[in-house]
């Protein structure tokens, strides 16, 4: 069995942080429940961006880009009567997630001191902006925003250049990747010793520990980084971009053999011995020297030339779009992408995902599953949860929860 396979999760998500928290969970194995607010129509993801997989506009690719493989209840927790169903299936669950902003979850009920009667051993983990307990509490908080005040942005790019955004929301999947670790972490320690609780992370903590040790430089000697040219490692050189005859490559020469080994490739050995490049220190101090030297050396060949000459030698990368990156053999032929039937297109056969990022043994991986539509699993789970259809067709007219028809 898949290691969450025994554990119901009800998941509070917006956007991207929350939703792939829960999607992770899922692919270890976890009955995630993604509890959708029927005041905004659910998740907004659901409505980002104009392409859709089919022809009613109801099924978004950004959103099948998360929530696959849960289902989908759409349950208004405000209200008194959705209160009380929501506290029914807590105590069939093993635990309550949410990326509300840090003030929401308290106001909301959603705590483990707010639950912990229905159900000791419940973990209720919080991915917020800025945290629980200070004075952005309140704040509401995004990958971008996180990007720009942690220092991302100021050592993204090349020099001179305007402040950068890393190009995927990555402070976003980070914060996912934390959460949950915490959610795995608090089952756990609930497993051990019967007794749940409040597990708490948030996108700018996770922002700021992500400096790692161009952080440290800072807070202990005073040094500022900046941003490297070529996208370059700050203390490590060669780790940088090189011209192609046709493109860009990344060479990451970590290593005094590494870096000797490059030259044997580039039937360079001179410059082993040259007094500018002995060292790292040397290559660092000339490295804007070193870069016109390798760019003339790469440039006899192609980016594939090259990457057939030196991969699994040399730490080496070409520079891919993503359509190269999601073409790219190694990826096709090592099962990186899953295809799942789809039937909700008159023209649309399948739907692909990039597949899981991590495998157990002797245990075959999640089997993907299409993203629920808005309100698909309402019925059957408050049916699991006691309420009969006429109970259930009761809050469906009031608009506490949303039950969509087949």
């Amino acid at each position: 069995m898949l290691p969450l396979e025994n554990k119901r999760v009800l998941s509070f998500e917006t956007w991207g942080a929350g939703s792939f928290h829960g999607t992770l969970l899922a692919l270890l194995g976890a009955e995630v429940i993604n509890v959708e607010d029927p005041r905004q129509d659910g998740n907004p993801l659901r409505n980002m961006g104009a392409l859709f997989l089919d022809e009613a506009r109801q099924d978004n690719e950004s959103a099948e880009s998360t929530l696959h493989n849960k289902k989908s209840l759409a349950l208004d927790i405000r209200s008194n009567d959705g209160k009380r169903v929501f506290f029914e299936l807590v105590k069939s669950s093993d635990a309550v997630i949410d990326n509300f902003r840090g003030s929401l979850p308290a106001k909301l009920g959603v705590t483990y001191e707010d639950l912990k009667e229905l159900n000791p051993k419940l973990v209720c983990t919080h991915l917020s902006g800025y945290g629980r307990d200070n004075e952005r509490a309140d704040w509401p908080g995004y990958d971008f925003l996180m990007q720009a005040e942690t220092g991302w942005m100021a050592v993204t790019g090349e020099p001179g250049s305007m402040p950068t955004k890393v190009g995927v929301s990555v402070v976003d999947l980070m914060g996912s990747v934390y959460a949950a670790l915490c959610t795995v972490s608090g089952l756990l320690r609930s497993e051990l010793t019967g007794k749940g609780g409040d597990v708490d992370t948030n996108l700018f903590d996770i922002a700021l520990n992500c400096l790692c040790y161009q952080g440290l430089w800072f807070l202990n000697d005073g040094v500022v980084p900046g941003k490297q040219p070529r996208s370059a490692h700050a203390s490590q050189t060669p780790s940088q971009l090189v011209k192609t005859a046709d493109g860009w490559f990344y060479v990451a020469c970590l290593t005094q053999k590494f870096w000797e080994m490059l030259c044997d490739e580039l039937n360079a050995s001179e410059l082993t011995t040259d007094a500018r490049f002995l060292t790292n220190t040397d290559r660092t101090q000339n490295r804007d020297t070193l870069t016109v030297v390798l760019d003339n050396l790469f440039q006899r060949r192609t980016t594939d030339a090259w990457f057939g000459q030196m991969s699994g030698k040399i730490p080496c990368a070409p520079v891919y779009d993503i359509a190269q990156a999601l073409d790219n053999a190694f990826v096709r032929d090592n099962g990186k992408i899953i295809n799942t039937p789809y039937t909700r297109s008159q023209t649309r056969r399948d739907v692909k995902y990039i597949g899981a990022p991590f495998s157990f043994a002797d245990t075959p991986d999640m089997d993907f599953k299409v993203a629920p539509y808005y309100g698909e699993n309402t019925r059957e789970i408050l049916q699991q949860a006691g309420l009969d259809d006429a109970r259930i067709d009761a809050l469906n007219a009031a608009g506490i929860v949303y039950c969509r028809s087949a």
